[in-house]
């Protein structure tokens, strides 16, 4: 496996849950919780990351990140994509004579990433003929069960599926918002952190929490402390 490079993305600005990015989650900014599983993870050749806020670079390089280059205006607007932000990451550090077979894009605001998932996540992409790899979860309720609200009143989306039994629908996942694994060659081909080939690495619903309102930030702490507990085998 060749030069592993991490790209932590931390836009400044949040509207929703001002300072999201550096807020204290359980006792410390919770960038941290990212920065310091990299760390930790010892798979990493560079640990950097892509900001715009100067607060949240001098909190990064605190944690032990580097930030050898601010985000651009063009990358921290609201329209642009996290594969802009990796994509522009990638050309910064060709600039400096620098590549990697392979990046990791990390988000701020996951603290339920552990080495344990970096390490599984790396050794899937190593060993399975894929490109890249996410985490995911699945739906605690099938989504084809799911309803609209049409003129005041409640419609299902997928009438065909109104007489299955729950247990009796294919599970669906979606992404657990926490951290992308790929091979760098098929990213810059494909432009996309989730390829055409990615891998599933399956998480349960209480290492997973997406955080955009201060009650999913409450909840979070909730799930966080008990998914602690439970690590430590107290639960």
């Amino acid at each position: 496996m060749g030069k592993c490079l991490a790209v932590i993305t931390a836009r400044g600005g949040s509207k929703r849950i001002p300072n999201k990015n550096i807020k204290e989650f359980c006792g410390k900014p919770i960038i941290q919780y990212s920065i310091e599983a990299a760390l930790n993870c010892k798979i990493f050749d560079e640990i950097m990351v892509s900001t715009d806020s100067i607060q949240i670079k001098k909190i990064a390089e605190q944690c032990g990140a580097k930030v050898p280059f601010m985000r651009s205006v063009r990358t921290a607007s609201d329209t642009a994509t996290t594969a802009d932000v990796v994509l522009e990451v990638l050309e910064e550090y060709k600039k400096r004579g620098i590549d990697f077979e392979i990046t990791s894009c990390i988000y701020p605001t996951a603290p339920f990433i552990t080495v344990e998932k970096l390490k599984r996540a790396l050794e899937l992409l190593d060993k399975k003929d894929v490109d890249s790899v996410m985490p995911v979860v699945a739906y605690s309720f099938p989504p084809k069960r799911g309803m609209y609200i049409r003129e005041g009143c409640l419609v299902y989306c997928y009438p065909e599926y109104i007489d299955k039994r729950s247990q009796d629908i294919e599970v669906m996942y979606h992404d657990c918002g926490q951290f992308y694994f790929i091979k760098t060659e098929a990213f810059l081909n494909e432009k996309k952190l989730v390829t055409q080939r990615t891998e599933p690495l399956i998480l349960s619903e209480l290492e997973v929490q997406d955080i955009d309102t201060l009650e999913d930030w409450m909840l979070a702490e909730i799930k966080y402390k008990m998914y602690s507990l439970k690590e430590e085998g107290l639960v």
